[in-house]
């Protein structure tokens, strides 16, 4: 999966070949968690509960840029980087 952001020890991921509804992912340290790009809600998975934050934050900051990134990598075209959380 390609990395499109990280900041804080976070890693935000897109892959190429995943399914509806769409979503990204956030990797911290031993956790993971798949985050709907139109709600912010969790899918699967789990952060702790100061990086989950951090992560919607960031999330709804980029919001429209995860669903530009989502179609890209629909249509099989290189990502596009995002500014991370600072």
């Amino acid at each position: 999966m390609p990395v499109i952001c990280r900041f804080l020890g976070i890693m935000i991921f897109i892959n190429y070949r995943d399914h509806n509804p769409p979503h990204f992912h956030a990797r911290y340290q031993d956790f993971e968690a798949t985050i709907d790009t139109n709600n912010l809600s969790v899918l699967s998975g789990k952060l702790p509960p100061r990086v989950l934050s951090l992560v919607v934050e960031w999330s709804s900051l980029h919001q429209q840029e995860l669903i530009q990134n989502w179609d890209r990598a629909r249509n099989r075209e290189k990502l596009i980087d995002i500014q991370p959380l600072v």
